[in-house]
């Protein structure tokens, strides 16, 4: 069975004064990014069947601006997390979950991305290794469980920046 792996960055954000890092809400541009990238998902890819969301608030607008209605988990710790952190959390997905979005931060979601990519001389991977922008998708594939996915274990194979 293949399971599919989307990593997200958020939308751009704002930067309103007196408002900690972590509670900057999206930009009139995030919104509309996020929302497109929404309707990419929608029309390119598997149903998503589960989202795993940073609990800052421009990761909950990145999603709710998606249109992404599967279950979700809010998760503190992919806010500033490393890969390996998020590798973790993958490895902790369901069995009955084929395709699972995970909607956090630069540059968790980039150094993940490279990180579980066994094809980095590819199209996708070079183009990622360039600029990973806010509302970018990295959709990679596995050939396990969830359990074994870990670094180099994946195929990147879509590489998309909603525009």
């Amino acid at each position: 069975m293949v399971r599919t792996l989307i990593l997200m960055r958020h939308g751009k954000s704002s930067y309103p004064d007196g408002i900690s890092d972590h509670e900057r809400p999206l930009a009139p541009r995030g919104q509309r990014e996020a929302g497109l990238a929404g309707q990419w998902l929608r029309e390119t890819l598997p149903p998503i069947d589960a989202v795993r969301c940073s609990t800052a608030t421009r990761t909950r607008e990145t999603l709710a601006a998606t249109g992404v209605t599967a279950p979700v988990v809010y998760e503190a710790g992919i806010y500033e997390a490393s890969p390996r952190t998020l590798i973790e959390l993958v490895q902790l997905s369901d069995d009955d979950v084929t395709t699972l979005l995970v909607i956090g931060h630069a540059p968790g979601m980039p150094w993940t991305a490279w990180e579980l990519a066994s094809n980095r001389d590819s199209d996708p991977a070079i183009e990622l290794s360039r600029k990973f922008p806010t509302s970018a998708l990295a959709v990679l594939e596995f050939d396990r469980p969830w359990a074994q996915v870990d670094e180099g274990t994946g195929d990147l194979v879509r590489f998309h920046i909603p525009r």
